[in-house]
This record gives structure tokens, sequence and C-alpha cells, in this order.
């Protein structure tokens, strides 16, 4: 994916400004900067969930395969099957966890047969590291499940319609450090397959688990901007800019 001079307005108020940003494929990209600086308005801009904020509109493009997604003829549902996202808190449906991961598939292709459904219902439990916990609990509620459990099954219930991109909104903001730790080294292996791009407030988390990272900064306007990216060692390492080097130390933010 691509970022093209993307600006994201609510209303007259730009959230964030000008941001041209290339997404490596199968790398985790974390998305860093103080609160209020527009990380998770961008990260929703690459889905177009910002979409369902009425005022809410973009300027610029956001590029998927060389498409605009933003372009008039493209369906905002059909762009969300194809970047996948996990939100900063569980929200398993009320339903069992077999109806879970299978609900999107469903939608698709209401049609599936039983016997395909099922394997990839175990293919995305496996997936998120979750299949050995719950293979014989399918038929119990995904909310009966631990916080850490249930963000796996959400990661679960997002690849099972096998998108190209996975956007992750401080995934683990709600969790302990034992469930941290394990949805890190699950990015680890699903990067292999999947494009992942994660907002985290954790520079400890952006360190260990990115590959690429994005430093944001809010201007006088209030607007956000990106004023650094780069591979996540040398960000955190030797940052081109002072700002990067003061956030990412603990000296600002």
């Amino acid at each position: 994916m691509l970022a093209e001079n993307a600006s994201i307005f609510y209303g007259a108020f730009r959230a964030v400004a000008d941001v041209t940003l290339p997404v490596h494929e199968r790398q985790i990209t974390a998305i860093i900067g103080p609160s209020g600086c527009g990380k998770s308005t961008l990260l929703r801009a690459f889905n177009r969930m910002n979409d369902l904020v009425q005022s809410a509109r973009v300027e610029g493009k956001i590029l998927l395969d060389g498409d605009n997604i933003y372009a008039p003829d493209v369906d905002a549902v059909a762009v969300r099957r194809r970047v996948g996202m996990v939100f900063q808190r569980p929200n398993p449906f009320p339903k069992p966890i077999y109806d879970n991961v299978a609900y999107g598939v469903r939608l698709g292709n209401p049609r599936i047969p039983k016997p395909e459904l099922d394997a990839i219902v175990e293919q995305s439990l496996r997936g998120a590291a979750l299949w050995d916990e719950v293979k014989d609990k399918l038929k119990e509620s995904g909310t009966a499940l631990s916080g850490g459990q249930q963000q796996r099954l959400c990661i679960a219930r997002a690849i099972a319609v096998q998108p190209d991109v996975l956007l992750m909104d401080e995934p683990c903001s709600a969790l302990d450090p034992i469930a941290t730790i394990k949805i890190e080294e699950l990015m680890q292996t699903l990067k292999e397959r999947y494009t992942i791009m994660i907002v985290t407030h954790n520079m400890q988390q952006a360190a260990r688990a990115s590959d690429y990272t994005v430093m944001m900064m809010m201007r006088p306007d209030r607007a956000g901007e990106m004023i650094e990216f780069d591979q996540t060692e040398q960000i955190f390492t030797n940052p081109r800019d002072k700002r990067t080097e003061d956030y990412v130390s603990g000296r600002f933010g």
C-alpha cells in the first residue's frame, strides 16, 4: 500500500496533513507519536473505516495494488475485505467461537459447504495461535474467553477472509504483559503472509515488533503530520529529527 499526499478531514478540521507513506509488503509498520496526533485516524484511512464518520473525508490517494481505494467506483466493503482490522479492545461477537470466525466468510459466500468452512475456521484459529486452546469448545461463546484469547479470536476472524493487509489499532493496550507478548509473537508469524500496520503507544513494543516506524506529531494548527519514517532500528537508535529522538527516549510526550 501507499499513501500519497493524504490528508484526512472531519468537517473543516484537518486531522492528518499531507502524509506520503510506503507500506512495505509482509513487514510490520508501527505508527507512533503523542496522543491526539492522528495515529488511529491515519491507520483507519487505509481501510476506509473513517467513512463511518459522516463528516470525514480524505484528500490525496491511498493506493492498494496501484488502485486508489478512495476512487468513486471503489466499494468500501470490498476494501475492508482486503484490508482487515483488529481494534484496541477485543470485540468478539456474542456468538460461539466457531461463528465468530465463520461470520465474514459466510457473508462473502453464503453457500459455502460446511467441510470447507470447517477447514477455514480451523486454519484461521491455528493462524491466530488459538486452535489448541479452543478446539474442544467451538460452540462456547467467544465472550467467555480471556482478554488475550478474545483478541486472538478477533485476529482469527480478520484473517479468515484472507485479507492482504492487517491493521491493528493498539491491539495490546487492554492486555496483560503475558498476553501482549503472545500477540507480538503472533504478529511475527502473521507477517509471513500479511502486511501489517500497527498503532502503539508502547515504545518497547514498537522497537520489538516492527520493521518500519512512522513518527507523527501535531502541528500548531492541531493537524497530525508524519515527521519521520524509516526502518525501526534507525528510528530508535539514530533518528534524523530531534523531536523523534526526544519522544522515543521519553523526554517528550
